[in-house]
């Protein structure tokens, strides 16, 4: 089986680095790496959902024959979403499970327009929801490296606004971090509302960025739940 892992807005796959360690062996682990950032620094960031899960889609088309889980965390679980109602809309392989976390749904998120804002308003408001340890922003020269990034990713997620979600066949499982200010327990039951195949919360100790702390925890769950996919799924 693989498992395919989107990463936060302003974030990167290094958060996902140690999963395959804590994963089974027969999981394979892959972490979308977005433009702007990390060995793809010098390419242009997307800010539409449409053209990045567009092109996530079409990259995946090559990890085909394997069943797929998907992972997202935070503007991760929204691609991810969006990932899988274009892969089942294709008519091919979708994916045997969509894993969203930290991320109210879609069809019921809150309007906010962060990515408009002056620099220190923009870092201040993602800084109340929690830190993966450290402040980089605090840094100038990491500072004027991560704020264009942050603000392109904000606008994807600020600016996407599905009016007629997909319902999805796959089940999906929300995770979050009980002290989480940025979610809502209704706004994450929502996500029961796009899914024909099932629908679990699961929440950990933590804020945001719980899956930093509770790694060992959250992994065991993912794993827990990959393994009790049908084995005609899974073949």
């Amino acid at each position: 089986m693989r498992l395919v892992c989107f990463p936060h807005a302003g974030g990167n796959a290094q958060l996902f680095h140690g999963w395959s360690s804590r994963l089974p062996a027969d999981i394979e682990v892959l972490a979308v790496r977005y433009p702007g950032r990390q060995e793809r620094m010098g390419e242009p960031c997307v800010e539409s959902m449409d053209e990045l899960a567009d092109r996530v889609s079409e990259a995946l088309t090559s990890y085909s024959g394997v069943p797929t889980a998907l992972f997202g965390h935070s503007m991760g679980a929204s691609v991810a979403y969006e990932v899988a109602a274009r892969q089942e809309a294709a008519g091919g392989e979708g994916p045997v499970a969509v894993l969203v976390s930290a991320r109210n749904a879609p069809h019921h998120a809150s309007p906010t327009a962060l990515h408009r804002a002056a620099d220190d308003v923009l870092v201040a408001g993602v800084s109340r929801l929690g830190t993966l340890g450290g402040d980089p922003y605090a840094v100038p020269e990491l500072r004027e490296l991560l704020l264009p990034v942050l603000r392109s990713d904000y606008k994807l997620i600020e600016t996407y606004r599905p009016h007629h979600p997909a319902v999805l066949r796959a089940p999906v499982v929300a995770y979050a971090g009980d002290r989480d200010p940025g979610v809502s327990h209704a706004r994450l039951t929502a996500w029961g509302e796009l899914t024909t195949g099932g629908f679990t919360l699961r929440s950990f100790p933590g804020d945001h960025f719980y899956l930093a702390p509770r790694e060992a925890e959250l992994t065991a769950d993912i794993a827990e739940r990959l393994a009790r996919i049908p084995s005609g799924l899974r073949a």
